[in-house]
């Protein structure tokens, strides 16, 4: 597992497991985060995606 320190360290397309590591939740959770009706995902056949500044930024807005 890579140890991340901040933002601008992580890539610019984060993936399931990506997420999984900067919440601290499984990888099955990540998916079910990303299957939100309001997250930002991009598909690309069966894989998602999102960028890492709309990740951030829904993180911000959906943060209470």
């Amino acid at each position: 597992m890579k140890k991340y320190r901040g933002i601008e360290d992580f890539p610019i397309i984060l993936t399931a497991k990506d997420i999984s590591e900067i919440l601290h939740v499984s990888k099955p959770t990540a998916y079910e985060i990303m299957n939100r009706p309001d997250f930002p995902v991009m598909k690309f056949g069966r894989s998602k995606r999102v960028l890492k500044t709309e990740f951030f930024k829904w993180i911000s807005t959906n943060s209470s």
